[in-house]
């Protein structure tokens, strides 16, 4: 296929925001005071991204020597990592204006983390795999340090560059091995290269590489930088870290698990089964003493990745099917629970304690009603969306006779469930602490739309449930 076709048909997303990411680039530069302006075209950039995913052929193909792919797993995660970009940028707008961080380069940075990101959903060999791994990884450097004169910020940036540059380095030497032994970068190479028995250098690559992937989904025992970078970076910034980041993250261990080690499963499987178990276990017990919400949230990230890692290990098509399901009902409760957060502020102060939100059921009503359901959600309570995020992971471990795996899933669901009723608790049953500030127009909105989405997801699930069984199917 010629090379402007391939870009037409099967690449055009990631032409429009590498695109759009060089105009708004030249209009920040030369325009002063355009941040509004900016961020209003970055949001339409994202936008016509998104359509173009929605709008396209629909036929899968392996494009530029079969170093991505376009099928539709890509396009569903894609299309999701779009809209939870999208709503960060419109989380951030309010936000950095109070906190006088509206500059131009935010937005720019946003997108080249996004472009990256849709790179490695749709990697298909090493290269592909780390060069999208290093240009999402670069702008969330910058973005988490984006409020540079804040010690917090500084340190979260700092440390996520420093322990980032070591899960890279990991992954490299892990991808080295690989092509070492099985002489070849490409996934499908690699699934025909080991299809017979896998000499011992691919075991230790193969470790390798999950053991880079597990430091971005912040699995644990890969978690130690998550909770210091999503208490100290913006709170925009760690929404973003904890929608689109993560999903681009597990998309791609996805991929490269079920792609390049096809005839490997006994041996990555205990390596997921150790992740899922240790993050949902720490997940679970580590958030309980949280006094700051966004730590709390941080903890409470790892735990649910265990719960996709859950979905993994299941290592078939229901598995993959569950794992599509959970990622846009996670990105539904962060996005709506980092909304909620944003609302936190007093006397124009933002304020991120549990205690801070003492009596908000008589002080913001409608807030605490949102945010109580979005808690119940994540704790995985029925009928709400989070339940059946968890059910539809959980279930194919137990088809595929990982019965201790998914009765700790469970038990730690239980536990976790602690930490998120004590929030409610606060909220219905706690003295009243001082008012929030009226917030945007925008956040309560999304705040709002978050909920519904995960309070009526039982009632019309069908066309989530068709999108995610035909991108679990482009797998297998």
């Amino acid at each position: 296929m010629p090379f402007f076709t391939q870009l037409a048909h099967h690449f055009l997303p990631e032409v429009i925001l590498a695109a759009g990411v060089l105009a708004l680039l030249l209009l920040g530069a030369w325009r002063e005071r355009a941040n509004a302006l900016v961020s209003e075209l970055a949001v339409g950039v994202l936008g016509l991204a998104l359509l173009a995913i929605v709008l396209s052929s629909h036929s899968d193909a392996s494009v530029f020597d079969g170093a991505f792919v376009d099928d539709a797993f890509s396009r569903f995660v894609k299309a999701v990592t779009l809209v939870a970009s999208l709503v960060t940028i419109l989380l951030s707008s309010d936000f950095m204006r109070r906190a006088q961080l509206d500059k131009f380069e935010y937005p720019i940075l946003i997108l080249l983390a996004t472009l990256g990101m849709l790179l490695l959903i749709s990697a298909d060999n090493l290269i592909a795999l780390y060069l999208g791994l290093e240009l999402m990884s670069l702008a969330l450097y910058v973005v988490a340090a984006f409020a540079r004169d804040d010690a917090r910020a500084s340190e979260a940036g700092l440390k996520y560059f420093v322990l980032g540059a070591l899960s890279s380095g990991m992954m490299l030497y892990g991808s080295t091995l690989l092509y070492g032994f099985a002489g070849t970068i490409s996934f499908d190479g690699i699934a025909a290269a080991v299809s017979g028995s896998a000499p011992i250098g691919v075991v230790f690559g193969l470790v390798f590489v999950l053991a880079g992937l597990a430091f971005k989904m912040s699995a644990a025992p890969f978690h130690m930088w998550t909770p210091d970078v999503y208490e100290g970076a913006p709170t925009p910034v760690t929404a973003f870290f904890a929608s689109s980041a993560k999903m681009a993250a597990v998309a791609i261990t996805v991929r490269f698990a079920l792609s390049a080690f096809p005839g490997m499963t006994g041996q990555w499987r205990q390596i997921v089964v150790f992740l899922a178990i240790v993050s949902t276990l720490l997940g679970s017990f580590a958030a309980i003493g949280q006094t700051n919400i966004k730590r709390l949230m941080a903890y409470s990230s790892i735990g649910h990745m265990g719960f996709v890692l859950i979905g993994l290990a299941a290592a078939n098509e229901a598995g993959v099917k569950g794992i599509a399901i959970y990622l846009v009902m996670y990105s539904a409760m962060t996005l709506g629970a980092f909304a909620a957060i944003l609302t936190m502020r007093v006397n124009g102060k933002p304020v991120e304690e549990i205690s801070d939100l003492s009596g908000l059921s008589r002080t913001r009503g409608s807030t605490a009603f949102f945010l109580a359901m979005l808690m119940f959600s994540l704790a995985g309570i029925p009928p709400l969306g989070g339940f059946f995020a968890k059910y539809y992971v959980l279930l194919p471990a137990v088809q595929a006779g990982l019965y201790p795996l998914a009765v700790i899933g469970v038990l730690s669901s239980a536990v976790a469930a602690y930490y998120y009723l004590r929030i409610v608790k606060v909220m219905y049953f706690d003295e009243p602490a001082p008012a929030f500030d009226p917030s945007s127009r925008t956040v309560g909105g999304i705040l709002a739309i978050s909920t519904i989405f995960v309070l009526g997801f039982w009632v019309y699930p069908g066309p989530l449930m068709d999108a995610a069984a035909a991108a679990a199917k482009s797998l297998f």
